[in-house]
């Protein structure tokens, strides 16, 4: 569960964010990732280093709000900043010891959509399936 379920999470998440507009959604997933630069402020294990992350990754999160790309690049910084965590620092959450892993999971994905030019999956699921045009019977 510890790989299938941030999978999951993020096909949820991009599910949802489809359903939002333009320029609505990149300006919110813009603004969404630049306060993702905070997370591990509180206690990631890295010391002083957990402020860096910010300083780098803020100015990329601005220009989200005109390309999806910087968006998917903030996404692949944090996902590799969850590594770091996973594998040097503390947990995300405490309580759950593969949380970071699993965040760089759920990061990665949805970084893929980000890089795709977040696409509305939503339009797909309103729209029926076309069917083949009818050919001439055959008797």
């Amino acid at each position: 569960m510890n790989y299938i379920g941030p999978v999951i999470g993020a096909v949820v998440f991009v599910l949802i964010m489809s359903f939002v507009r333009e320029p609505a959604r990149r300006t919110i997933n813009a603004m969404l990732t630049a306060g993702l630069t905070g997370v591990y402020m509180s206690g990631g294990g890295f010391g002083v280093w957990e402020l860096a992350f910010p300083l780098v990754a803020m100015p990329i999160a601005y220009r989200g709000l005109s390309s999806y790309t910087a968006i998917a690049v903030v996404w692949l910084m944090h996902s590799g900043w969850d590594f770091l965590h996973h594998r040097y620092g503390n947990p995300i959450w405490p309580f759950m010891p593969a949380s970071s892993l699993g965040c760089m999971i759920f990061d990665a994905v949805i970084a893929l959509w980000f890089l795709a030019g977040a696409p509305s999956l939503a339009g797909a699921l309103r729209q029926p399936p076309r069917r083949a045009p009818a050919g001439p019977s055959q008797s």
